[in-house]
């Protein structure tokens, strides 16, 4: 009896080093997820000030949308040089997040406010607002919908001229996942950081399911990561198969692309 207790205590353990360890991977059901890294093409300076919430890149313009009560905004620089072209603070009360360009509209959502502002892409002039459910993360353009995301593992698709939610649809893995920040690439996948995590996971919107989980770790020296926060802010740079990825309070805005580790 006393070999049969033993031995039922060593499978024990066993098991809960086994869930530790997923846990602590963030793998867990997904052990059989394509595992990528990212190659870092080059580096650019990055306001350390924002508390990054969204990247969109239209053409040559770069937006930003930082978060944060009382320091949220909206922000375009010119890709290249850097030089703003317009710049727009929400109200005090505000807590900014991911923004969107649909046609010719920027989308702009807030945090724990249910508000979506749609704005002139040009001037950042309000055109009108829209009411939603619960909160909001992140947001891209793929087709003819917009994708939101609410901090968890399923994706909404809106209207890009009502921002009326249209349906939506869970992923397959990784069901434990917190969807942030969101990127609608050219080969129709989305590309959405994994908060509070330094993962990028690649989904297929379609079906839900997470064709890659990207490593994004190590990016920043452990002197600065001690003063930044979570690695947020995603888009790819047009025409390439390159992207532009940063974080909440970096310093450096990298340059790169994804690849099978």
């Amino acid at each position: 009896m006393e070999r049969k207790r033993r031995a039922w205590a060593a499978a024990g353990l066993i098991l809960l080093a086994a869930v530790v360890s997923a846990t602590a991977s963030g793998c867990g059901e997904s052990e059989d997820t394509p595992r990528w890294r990212v190659e870092v093409i080059a580096t650019r300076p990055h306001d350390r000030t924002a508390f990054t919430e969204g990247l969109e890149i239209d053409g040559t313009t770069l937006y930003e949308s930082t978060g944060l009560i009382g320091k949220s905004g909206l922000r375009a620089t010119d890709l290249t040089t850097g030089e703003q072209r317009a710049r727009t603070e929400l109200p005090g009360q505000l807590f900014g997040e991911g923004i969107t360009k649909a046609g010719d509209t920027i989308w702009q959502i807030t945090w724990k406010d249910g508000l979506a502002i749609a704005r002139d892409p040009r001037t950042f002039a309000e055109r009108g607002r829209a009411r939603y459910d619960g909160e909001g993360w992140g947001l891209c353009t793929r087709r003819d919908r917009i994708v939101m995301s609410d901090g968890s593992a399923t994706l909404t698709f809106r209207d890009p001229l009502t921002f009326a939610a249209t349906g939506s649809i869970r992923l397959t893995a990784h069901h434990d996942a917190r969807l942030n920040e969101l990127d609608c690439a050219a080969d129709g996948s989305i590309y959405a950081n994994a908060w509070p995590t330094d993962h990028i996971l690649r989904i297929d919107p379609d079906s839900g399911a997470v064709l890659a989980d990207i490593d994004a770790s190590g990016l920043l020296t452990p002197a600065e990561r001690a003063n930044a926060n979570e690695l947020n802010g995603i888009a790819q740079l047009p025409g390439t198969d390159r992207f532009l990825i940063t974080g909440k309070n970096w310093p450096t805005m990298f340059e790169v692309r994804f690849v099978r580790a």
